[in-house]
């Protein structure tokens, strides 16, 4: 009776933590695209330093590690990894308006290809699970990450000093806060004056006020502090928003194993599909925002930074700290070939699936529930899981 109550605990935590996941998404996604829009940074680099950090995949790891089940930590990242592809940018394409064309930028291309490539590197060195060979990738992959990092830093430099033209970085805290994320950008007139003429003459203007009446100088002090304090308000709700997807994250993760655990499942079965569904659910729904609002930049980072950091700094800490010693069973080949697999399509559709994005997602979210179903009857031969 008691173990019941446990069980039933922890799906009413599990449940209930998917409304904090929510929120925490839902704010995500609006103030990371008002914050790009009005720093010149685009909503790639920010989203891929922030949801493309799995920081409650690494303590799911380190915990792991720290329980001494290396398998439970190989199998999840790998399963993350798939599941970040098949499983919630399949459901960004899937919830795109059908109405408004896909098209990746630049970025999102370059940062798709990079992520095939880190894939193929590790790939077989997982598979290889050699001392030697672990100890000197993982240490490979965790300077790789600090590269990664690097690399990100100086598209935010750069960013920073080159704000797209259009952009509302001046705008009012009203103008902001009430318009859609997702409009388009205005395009100015030539026989209209710019919005920086405007706000230049408006000052002018009320300089000229605030000469004989005090009053008017706390009008445009107040007006000044409000366009101040309006970057850091969203930047304020993007940092709680990104908190409140990692505790979601970590909540939800600690509530599957301890249910998988009440049952009884393997290591390499449970961090791979159960475990690996539960620690990507804030992909999932930040996927769905950034595909249903039209951002598909933040879709493609949100995807590809989640995946860099699993097989960088995860899957480069495992290594290190285990050097090729498992408690249990390894990853499967069928398994890497679908992490890889998932890999080049997702880089296909980026450079070259724009007409196509419904479709692809359509295919890689039914090959995700193909993949469930061959792990649990074909690779790992469980009759009945639960």
């Amino acid at each position: 009776m008691a173990n019941d109550d446990t069980i039933a605990y922890d799906i009413a935590v599990f449940i209930s933590t998917l409304f904090l996941l929510e929120f925490g998404a839902d704010k995500f996604v609006d103030h990371t695209a008002i914050v790009a829009s009005r720093t010149g940074i685009p909503d790639t680099v920010i989203a891929l330093l922030t949801a493309g950090a799995e920081w409650e995949e690494l303590v799911v790891v380190v915990a792991s590690l720290a329980q001494g089940r290396p398998s439970l930590a190989v199998g999840n990242i790998v399963g993350s990894a798939i599941s970040n592809i098949l499983g919630a940018f399949s459901l960004g394409l899937l919830f795109h308006p059908t109405a408004s064309h896909i098209e990746f930028h630049r970025s999102s291309k370059i940062y798709s290809l990079c992520l095939l490539v880190i894939t193929t590197f590790v790939a077989p060195v997982i598979y290889f699970s050699q001392r030697i060979v672990w100890l000197i990738c993982g240490s490979v992959l965790i300077a790789l990450f600090a590269v990664y990092l690097i690399s990100i830093g100086w598209a935010i430099s750069r960013g920073s000093l080159t704000a797209p033209e259009g952009s509302d970085s001046d705008s009012s805290d009203g103008e902001s806060d009430t318009s859609p994320i997702g409009s388009p950008t205005s395009v100015r007139s030539p026989l209209l004056p710019g919005r920086e003429e405007r706000e230049t003459e408006d000052r002018n203007e009320l300089d000229q006020r605030a000469d004989g009446h005090p009053e008017a100088h706390r009008i445009t002090n107040t007006a000044s502090r409000r366009r101040r304090r309006s970057l850091v308000y969203h930047i304020g709700f993007l940092v709680l928003g990104f908190l409140a997807i990692c505790l979601s994250g970590y909540v939800l993760s600690h509530a599957a194993i301890n249910v998988t655990d009440a049952i009884g499942m393997s290591d390499e079965l449970f961090g791979i599909v159960i475990l690996a569904i539960a620690t990507t659910l804030p992909e999932k729904f930040v996927a769905v925002l950034s595909g249903n609002r039209g951002h598909v930049g933040i879709l493609v980072a949100n995807t590809v930074g989640s995946n860099i950091f699993l097989l960088s700094l995860c899957l480069g800490i495992v290594m290190v700290d285990t050097a090729g010693n498992f408690d249990g069973g390894n990853i499967n080949v069928p398994e890497l070939c679908v992490l890889w697999g998932s890999t080049l399509t997702l880089t296909m559709s980026v450079w070259y699936g724009e007409r196509f994005g419904r479709w692809m997602g359509g295919i890689m979210l039914l090959g995700y529930i193909v993949f469930i179903i061959l792990e649990f009857t074909v690779i790992h031969h469980v009759g009945h899981p639960f």
